[in-house]
């Protein structure tokens, strides 16, 4: 690998210097890089001799654009059979994020301050911070993709998480928002009303989730056979995505057995005298799953009005009265009541069961999850009545 220095002559008499680095790459193909300072051509050749040595190198004339590599990473996904939603949003990370600003880069030239740049245009084109980390996620996963294709050498996405990882983990500690009843998760109140005011066509399902806190998907993939009336359990088995397909539950710990209370066994009885001939319990008149948007505008929301349960919009109708909303828009909200509901105290009106057994009736992947999301809810053993009578008997 040599580095030399060229000169010549433009045709309008202009002297012109270019340093040249002259080297075999990795498959024995002569190359040429030219450089118009000879620092830079020192410091690609000797970056380069160390890939070439180790056989990793790709040259620019054979590299690839991360639009071009970005479609190999999205073929690679449905070769490998990734569910549909998962390659949509890929393919929307890709055609709407990705390929607009630095689609046309090739890989060779993607450093961490082209990286760096491209993230300070995202912010500043106004993407939220959990949408530009997540399009720098998929930019990493393509470039790991095109690594083990040989198109790409370094990974400039994972230099930059590795540097970052500690600052990012306390800011995250900082920044997340705690899920508040009132807020996030209905009183028990606001959870009273509601159910006094569900229409009997939405009734089972939403009695459903609020005493199970199952997932949205896992409602519409529940199946007749998974309810067990005999022993007051539903198991979770399966779920419909939000293109309506069946399939495993997210993870291991999805797939679980919930006891539940006999307002829902009771409820799910009468539901099944009218739709027990079906296969899904909450399935629409064809017997396919519902769409969540469906529950979400036509039972979810209604019944919150119905219930009272709203907030002011700060707007006004042609009368004057004030035009309100429904303050909870989200079947979460109902999984968010139902974890507090087993953590709550015996006493407060709920089941008080340990962290371990709220993780499992939850599905979470593991305690961590549930801890960072619910560990605030648990009550704390250190009041002060006890606090009192630890140091009396320490004391005394």
């Amino acid at each position: 690998m040599s580095v030399r220095k060229r000169e010549w002559t433009t045709p309008k008499g202009e002297k012109k210097t270019a340093w040249v680095v002259d080297y075999v790459d990795t498959l024995g193909k002569r190359r040429l890089k030219t450089f118009k300072l000879k620092k830079l051509a020192d410091q690609f050749a000797a970056t380069a001799s160390v890939e070439v040595r180790e056989g990793v190198h790709v040259a620019d004339s054979a590299s690839v654009t991360v639009e071009k590599a970005g479609a190999l990473w999205i073929a690679s996904g449905e070769s490998a059979g990734l569910e549909r939603s998962t390659i949509n949003q890929r393919k929307s990370h890709l055609e709407n994020h990705i390929v607009p600003l630095i689609g046309q880069t090739l890989l060779s030239k993607l450093t961490v301050p082209v990286v760096r740049e491209f993230e300070d245009k995202m912010r500043g084109e106004g993407r939220s911070p959990m949408m530009v980390k997540k399009i720098l996620t998929s930019l990493g996963s393509i470039l790991s993709d095109a690594s083990e294709r040989g198109l790409a050498v370094r990974n400039p996405v994972r230099d930059i998480r590795s540097s970052r990882k500690g600052r990012e983990r306390r800011q995250e500690r900082r920044q997340k928002s705690r899920v508040e009843v009132g807020i996030d998760i209905p009183t028990k109140d606001e959870v009273r009303a509601l159910v006094a005011a569900l229409e009997p066509n939405w009734r089972p399902l939403l009695i459903t989730a609020i005493f199970t806190g199952m997932r949205s998907s896992e409602l519409r993939g529940l199946r007749w056979k998974d309810v067990d009336f005999d022993r007051f359990e539903i198991t979770v088995s399966q779920r419909a995505d939000e293109f309506r397909e069946i399939g495993a539950p997210k993870s291991e710990a999805g797939k679980r057995t919930i006891p539940v209370p006999p307002v829902v066994i009771n409820t799910l009885k009468e539901h099944k005298l009218k739709h027990g001939k079906a296969k899904l319990v909450f399935g629409n008149p064809d017997g396919e799953p519902r769409s969540h948007t469906n529950i979400i505008n036509k039972g979810l929301i209604p019944a919150m009005l119905r219930a009272g349960v709203t907030v002011d919009t700060g707007d006004k109708d042609k009368n004057g009265n004030p035009i309100l909303k429904a303050k909870y828009t989200g079947l979460h909200s109902l999984r968010h009541f139902y974890a507090s509901w087993l953590i709550n105290r015996k006493e407060d009106g709920g089941l008080g069961l340990p962290l371990k057994m709220v993780q499992e009736r939850l599905g979470h992947a593991s305690v961590v999850m549930t801890m960072d999301v619910y560990g605030h809810l648990f009550p704390r053993q250190d009041d002060g009545t006890e606090l009192a009578q630890a140091a009396n008997i320490l004391l005394n």
